[in-house]
């Protein structure tokens, strides 16, 4: 990672105080408070814990504060805060099957088992600017929302689950032995990546970047045609397996937006047509995360499935490699540190490559009129 190099202490200083009064901003306006950006600014919350690779509202919330609202910085923040905390355990597998929905949705099937929960989103608003959120204190309009006429139910079959029953769709069954997955926290990203590893990778990965992947295999740079199988928002117990109980306890409750995307497959000698998966799972509520995510699982897929890989989003390497916010923003923003000595090394280099071709070129004339000189 790079960080800044410090030299002249008291610029630096003075260059820490603007900062502080810059991010402040007009005095006489009330300054942001956590809780406010927790709870108002969820969508950033979000974003920010699963690109820093921590769930924790809160904390979350103050990377945002102290950044600035920059969502990259503050993801930086959270990043290397995390990486000073210690490891007590592993959690046990979450079952998305038994979250608690706030919102569920599939464009495979229009009445699937258990039905549409649309929940909040943007999907159905016209994008037009409310110009009744100018006004401050809470909207006099709103009233509280009634409950629902039937409860969500407590455990709800994945759409996918239909399409397995039938043999439709590819089979994922635990790997022989059940090894322990790869950790990119703890182990160095390497190739060829294992899907476990390349999940953690975008787990975590800029949503821009997924988008812009995802997108492209959309646009014809990949092999599949994409449909949401299912797409779902809401809230998972968490469960810790404790040795000395000899038995599993809920340690918490987490929000988590999982998707899955389901492709057409062609099939091969070995294999019949049938559909193939892309899965997308992020902490928080981003469903346009969690949809990349997928997409961009199902295009790294392709060379396992016998596919020509030559797109970029098919690219291992490319992908995992430059996905990474916090990587990526570090090495361009390493280019505003000091680089004289390199600079002028290339300067120099420039110089002595200057004359030479000077030189050359002055011989080269000199030859060309001693010739015509002669044959005159």
């Amino acid at each position: 990672m790079y960080v800044a190099v410090k030299g002249g202490e008291r610029a630096i200083l003075n260059s820490y105080r603007m900062l502080d009064a810059y991010r402040r901003g007009d005095t006489s306006i009330p300054e942001l408070s956590l809780a406010q950006i927790r709870e108002q600014m969820p969508l950033a919350v979000s974003r920010v814990m699963a690109e820093g690779a921590l769930y924790d509202p809160h904390l979350a919330a103050l990377a945002i504060k102290q950044a600035a609202g920059d969502v990259l910085e503050a993801v930086f923040l959270l990043r290397a805060y995390r990486t000073t905390l210690p490891r007590f355990g592993y959690t046990q597998p979450a079952d998305t099957a038994r979250m608690r929905l706030s919102r569920r949705i599939s464009s495979t099937f229009k009445d699937v088992p258990g039905g549409q929960i649309l929940g909040p989103t943007y999907d159905y608003t016209q994008r037009l600017l409310d110009f009744s959120l100018e006004a401050d204190g809470d909207d006099a309009r709103d009233e509280p929302l009634l409950p629902a006429a039937q409860p969500v139910a407590a455990s709800m079959p994945r759409v996918t689950d239909l399409l397995q029953h039938d043999d439709l769709i590819d089979q994922e069954p635990v790997p022989s032995g059940d090894p322990a997955p790869f950790d990119l926290t703890r182990q160095p990203l390497s190739f060829p990546a294992g899907r476990d590893a390349r999940l953690q990778n975008l787990a975590r990965a800029d949503e821009g970047f997924l988008l812009s992947m995802g997108y492209s295999t959309q646009r014809g740079y990949g092999n599949t045609h994409p449909f949401a199988a299912e797409i779902r928002y809401g809230s998972l117990e968490v469960d810790m397996f404790i040795e000395e109980l000899g038995f599993a306890v809920t340690i918490g409750e987490i929000e988590l937006t999982e998707c899955q995307m389901v492709s057409q497959f062609s099939g091969n000698a070995q294999e019949a047509p049938k559909f193939t998966r892309g899965y997308g799972l992020t902490f928080g509520y981003g469903e346009r995360k969690a949809m990349s995510m997928a997409l961009v699982d199902r295009a790294l897929k392709a060379e396992e499935l016998g596919e020509a890989a030559t797109a970029p989003a098919n690219d291992h390497e490319f992908v995992l490699y430059h996905s990474d916010n916090v990587e990526a923003s570090g090495f361009v923003q390493h280019l505003k540190l000091p680089h004289y000595v390199d600079f002028q090394a290339n300067l120099e280099l420039l110089r002595h490559m200057r004359d030479e071709q000077a030189t050359a070129q002055a011989a080269e004339m000199s030859h060309v009129l001693a010739d015509e000189a002669v044959s005159s």
